[in-house]
């Protein structure tokens, strides 16, 4: 079906929804024809301004017949040629497959990989830039688990992040994120390189995930901070091994060891969620890699180079050089460039 076609069917919808809805619908009925029509209603508003264009561009192409209109005529169709087709594109990309995960909320883990107290460091400062991120689009930031090293750099940090359209933002920044800068401790003055491990995974909060307790291996233990030193006495860190996938989760950022053992259960069934989303689609991963990459925590995604100022996207090759601004948690110009180029690539598939 052509494009005219679908937008045909999607206006009538429209009206068959307010009409069932006039007439007096209730209960599950009710709430599941409120639900289409909000969600179409915002793409009727675009095909409404795309027709309200095209008529207009009809007029104004008549109008040019007359003398004394013609240069007014001109200018609206200069205005309406570039109206039209940015209108038509919104509505292409409002009709793209919507990714079912993308308004869950997102478990967020960072942690170094090589490089030392230098990648602690740094996974130290990312976690934070997320954390203003977050804050910037008025997300809930809730820290599940954050151990730190002697230096005061991340071993390991948790977060859940709950807001608008949380996951479907910050699905890209997963993978290996290189830094490139020199250390405090470098006498010498050499650039090192580092690199930390990014993983966003879309929380299972309203899927059924259903994890059975017998194939659960629960380990408590006493938890410890940076050096080894007890953070308390009692045996309040947890360790849950889930037997047919081998996934580990460990967590002991609180004192209670049913709190530490609820958070481990959230990232758990977030891991599993994100396992069985991958297997269900089995040319999601073929796709990304066209697209944005596998989304993989083997691989580069990101450069950020002290030295030179800058932080490259290597999926895209996208370059800014403002990489203080983006340590503070401003992430968007980049994650824009990312979607428009995921969006690209999928409207391009879809017209074969």
């Amino acid at each position: 079906m052509n494009l005219k076609g679908k937008l045909d069917r999607i206006a009538v919808r429209a009206s068959e929804l307010r009409a069932m809805l006039a007439s007096g619908l209730q209960g599950d009925a009710f709430i599941s024809a409120s639900r289409e029509l909000a969600e179409i209603e915002p793409l009727e508003e675009r095909i409404n301004a795309l027709r309200a264009a095209e008529r207009a561009r009809a007029e104004a192409e008549i109008a040019r017949s007359d003398p004394e209109l013609r240069e007014l005529a001109d200018a609206e169709l200069l205005a309406l040629h570039e109206l039209i087709p940015a209108l038509e594109h919104e509505i292409r990309v409002a009709l793209l497959p919507k990714d079912e995960a993308d308004e869950l909320p997102a478990i967020l883990e960072i942690r170094p990989a090589a490089g030392g107290d230098e990648a602690a460091l740094f996974a130290a400062q990312l976690f934070a830039a997320y954390k203003r991120y977050a804050e910037a689009h008025s997300w809930r930031f809730e820290v599940l688990n954050y151990a730190e090293t002697e230096l005061g750099g991340l071993k390991e940090g948790v977060a859940e992040i709950a807001g608008a359209s949380v996951f479907a933002r910050l699905k890209y920044e997963s993978g290996v994120h290189r830094v490139q800068r020199i250390p405090a401790t470098e006498a010498q003055g050499r650039i090192h390189t580092s690199t930390v491990t990014v993983a966003v995974l879309p929380e299972a909060k309203d899927i059924g995930i259903d994890i059975n307790e017998n194939d659960l291996r629960v380990d408590v233990y006493r938890a410890s901070g940076a050096g080894g030193q007890h953070v308390n006495k009692t045996e309040s860190a947890v360790r849950i091994t889930h037997l047919p996938t081998g996934i580990v989760v460990a967590m002991q950022e609180e004192r209670s060891q049913h709190k530490n053992r609820a958070k481990a259960m959230k990232v758990l069934r977030a891991r599993i969620f994100d396992a069985e989303r991958a297997r269900a689609d089995a040319g999601r991963a073929a796709d990304r890699r066209s697209q944005v990459g596998t989304g993989d925590r083997s691989e580069r995604i990101r450069t950020y180079n002290f030295p030179q100022g800058r932080v490259t996207d290597h999926r895209i090759n996208f370059t800014l050089h403002k990489i203080d601004r983006i340590m503070l948690g401003e992430f968007d110009e980049i994650i824009d460039a990312l979607t428009a180029h995921d969006q690209a690539a999928k409207l391009a598939a879809a017209q074969g």
